[in-house]
Parts: structure tokens; sequence; C-alpha cells
């Protein structure tokens, strides 16, 4: 039987909240899973040169692409918010408008970031030029260039993401995304795995993917016009822009200082180990690509409905959604912590090409780091829940501290105390004051917002569970 639509204005149960971000959920877990993929050719048919490379340059596309989440989480949250006040057209012009904006914006970083590739590389290999080696460098930045010179692609396809979710149409956001994913596979196998040509076929691949990705939303979302959005005449509004950088200035923060964070831990371990340590981390950022995309997933997903509750002023079913999405995020997160303990030395066989001495590294550094997993889901989403607010300037306040302040702050300080173990421990530090932090903030607005917030979510649920099979 064919289950009924969820719908932004439904109640949601565990049930209905599952099925309506799982959508999501694995858009994300397969975007990540094809850059594994990437990285497995790389570092198995290409070498641990490329491999470093390629990890020491991805974070700068990272921060280039970032741009689509901004204006896609941002844009997303004013145009919900907008659907739950009843204004569809409206909704519609706006959202023409933030598109046509995004890939304009897209083309101009593009041409930007093109010619400081060069500068950037050069700036790494200057750091320690004894533990870095010229074909990584290089790598880098053949690798950086290419993906660059399409980085309009990647803004687009991270900017979809969020406008799915409004659109109540999260499972046709995951078909593209598979889509795309399996076109990016199987040229990685042909392209590095056959025809040996390295970074340049696996940036070929990405970006051939990411076409897929950012192309075929765009015409769907033009020739369906039974959407509950579609493109259309743009509403020339600075207001609905403003709100939209606003909104979304947490997303930005967060990816931005999240991807600057991932330079200076390269910066750090090239200065504490050398390549081996970029390796390592790489291996790492695949992992937590992979876990990071469930809570991602789930939050850029959650942000729709409660941003829609929020303009029908439905502050019963905010509490709802903010307590019942308290209790999945502690039971994912325990999972995550104890898959990360069991296939750490799995994961790292995978990248190392059975070298002993990094496979010890690898394999230390994720156990140490899968603490992380137990409390990072609740910045995340508390982040996204404040975009779903329209509060821009606290959903930026939690990203900014959680990266920027913390983690930053943390990657310098713990490695004076625990050397090297420090680094990846810093991280865990990191997480657990940015819980803190959301937790109080949750906290504290919520007589503005109307919402309760329960300390201990999870008992509640299980006396409301006991007392209902009672009655």
């Amino acid at each position: 039987m064919k289950k009924e639509r969820i719908h932004l204005s439904d109640h949601f149960t565990f049930g209905k909240l599952i099925r309506f971000t799982l959508p999501m959920i694995m858009m994300m877990i397969f975007s990540s899973i094809y850059w594994i993929v990437d990285g497995f050719f790389i570092s198995n048919y290409a070498g641990a040169n490329e491999f470093a490379g390629v990890n020491l340059i991805f974070p700068v596309i990272m921060l280039v692409a970032c741009v689509g989440f901004m204006f896609g989480s941002g844009g997303g949250a004013l145009i919900s918010k907008k659907l739950g006040e009843g204004k569809n057209g409206e909704a519609n012009q706006t959202f023409s408008l933030i598109t046509y904006i995004t890939f304009g914006v897209g083309v101009v970083v593009s041409i930007i970031f093109y010619f400081l590739i060069d500068e950037i590389t050069s700036g790494f290999a200057a750091i320690n030029s004894v533990n870095t080696t010229p074909e990584m460098i290089e790598s880098a930045t053949t690798y950086g260039k290419i993906m660059i010179a399409g980085i309009s692609l990647f803004i687009m396809q991270g900017y979809f993401h969020s406008i799915f979710s409004v659109n109540e149409t999260n499972l046709h956001g995951f078909f593209f995304t598979f889509a795309g994913g399996l076109l990016n596979m199987f040229l990685d196998y042909l392209l590095i795995g056959v025809f040996k040509m390295n970074v340049v076929g696996a940036a070929i691949a990405s970006l051939s993917g990411m076409l897929i990705t950012s192309v075929g939303p765009t015409l769907y979302f033009i020739f369906h016009k039974n959407n509950l959005i579609y493109l259309g005449k743009p509403r020339k509004s600075w207001s609905d822009l403003r709100k939209t950088l606003t909104n979304g200035s947490s997303e930005f923060v967060s990816n931005v200082s999240g991807n600057l964070v991932t330079l200076v831990l390269n910066i750090q371990l090239i200065k504490y180990i050398g390549q081996n340590g970029v390796v390592a981390y790489g291996i790492i950022s695949y992992v937590s690509f992979l876990f990071f995309a469930i809570f991602i997933g789930y939050s850029v997903s959650i942000a729709s409905p409660i941003g829609y509750n929020y303009g029908a002023k439905n502050n019963e079913e905010l509490t709802n959604i903010l307590n019942r999405s308290f209790v999945l995020i502690e039971f994912v997160g325990l999972v995550m912590f104890i898959f990360s303990i069991l296939l750490a030395g799995p994961f790292a066989r995978l990248f190392t090409n059975n070298d002993p001495e990094m496979i010890a590294l690898a394999i230390r550094a994720m156990r140490l780091y899968s603490i992380c997993y137990l409390f990072t889901g609740f910045s995340m989403f508390g982040s996204s829940f404040f975009t779903g607010l329209n509060n821009g300037l606290i959903s930026a306040l939690i990203s900014f501290c959680r990266t920027l302040v913390f983690e930053l702050g943390f990657v310098f300080l713990i490695p004076l105390i625990f050397g090297v173990d420090g680094i990846w421990l810093s991280i865990v530090f990191a997480e657990v004051f940015s819980m803190i932090m959301t937790i109080s903030f949750l906290y504290a607005y919520r007589k503005k917002y109307g919402y309760e917030i329960l300390f201990f979510p999870t008992v509640y649920f299980i006396m409301l569970r006991r007392r209902k099979r009672e009655e």
C-alpha cells in the first residue's frame, strides 16, 4: 500500500519525521559515498601524493561551494514561512529570485577563485617543504583548478538540496543525486582505473555528476508547474534577498569556518606529522562525511516544517518537532560512535594500500575522533532550528562558535597538551562546548517562540508511550 505524501502542515510522529527526512539523508549519504569512491580510486590507482593533494585542496573547493548551501537553507526557510502564511504566489516569486541570483554568484566566484589556486597551493608548500612533495602540490593545483572552473554546478547542487524539502519532494531530489552519483562513480572507474587520468579524471567525474544534480533540478522546477513552488518570473525584493542572506548566514558560516578549520588541521598535521597526517585526516574526513551527512540531511529537511509551523504560529508542533528530534539525535549519535570504533580498521586499510604505519595512525585517529559523534548532532540541528524560525543571527552564532571559536581554538590549544592526539581530540572538545551552548540558546528563546524544551526528551517519550499503552 502506497503511503500518503507528508505535508509541511502535518503533525510529525517519529515515523513521519524519519519518512520526511530520509530522502534528504539518503541524498547526503549518497553524495558522501561518491566522494569516498573518488578517494578510493585516487588512493589505490593514483597514489598517496595525489590522494594527499586532493584532500589538501578540497576544503578550498568546499569554501566556495558553500554559497549554494547559504542561499538554499536561507531561501528555503523564507519560502517555507511564506507558504505557512498562505502567500503561495509570493513564495514562488521569491524562489525564482533566489535561484537566479545563486547561479549568477556561482559564476562570479568561479572566475575569482580560479586565479587564486596557484597562490593557495604554493602557500601550503611553503609551510613545510620537507614533509610535502612537489607531486602532492601539483596534484592539488590541477584538481583545484578544474573543480573551481565548474564550481557553479557544485553551488547549484547544494542549493537544491534544501529546496526539494520545501517543495515536499525530497524523494525527487534523491533520484537526481542517485543518478549523478552513479555517473560519477562509473567515470571514476573509467577515467582513473582504466585510463589512468588520476586527479584530472577525478575532477571530470565529479563535475559530470554535478551536471545532473544541478541542471536536472533546474529543468524540473521550470517545467513542473504543479509543484508547490516552481521557477518563473522573479519578485524583485531586496528585503527577501536580505532575509535569505541573514537566514542562510549560519549555514554559510558553518561551512566556511568548518572548511577553514580543516585547512588549519591540515596545516597542523603537516607541521606535526607531514604528508601521512594529511592522508590520515583524509580517511577520517570520508567517514565523517558519511556520518555527518545523516545529521546534515535531517537538519536541512526539518528546517522546512519548522519554518512552516512558525509562519502558521503552531507552537505545539514546534515543541513536538524539537523534542522528538533530540530523541533521534541521541540515538543516532550513539550508533555512529559504536560503528566508528568497529569500522576504524577496515576503513583505514581501504585507503592506505596496506601501509602498516599509515594503518596504525589512521585507526588511532579515527577512534579518538569518533567521540565527537555523540555530541555533534545537537548543534547542527539547533542551528537549523533557528534558521527555520528565521532567526539567522542566533543560527549563525551557533555555527560561528562551533567552528571558528571552539574548533579553531581547540585545534591550537589541545595539541599543546596531548601532542598529535590532541589534533583529533580538539574536535571532541569543540562539539561538547557547542552542544552546551546550543541547548542554552534553545532554553533562552523558548518563551519568545512559544515552544517547550525537555531536558530529557528520551525519558519523556518513553513515559508517554507507556501511558498510551495503558490507556
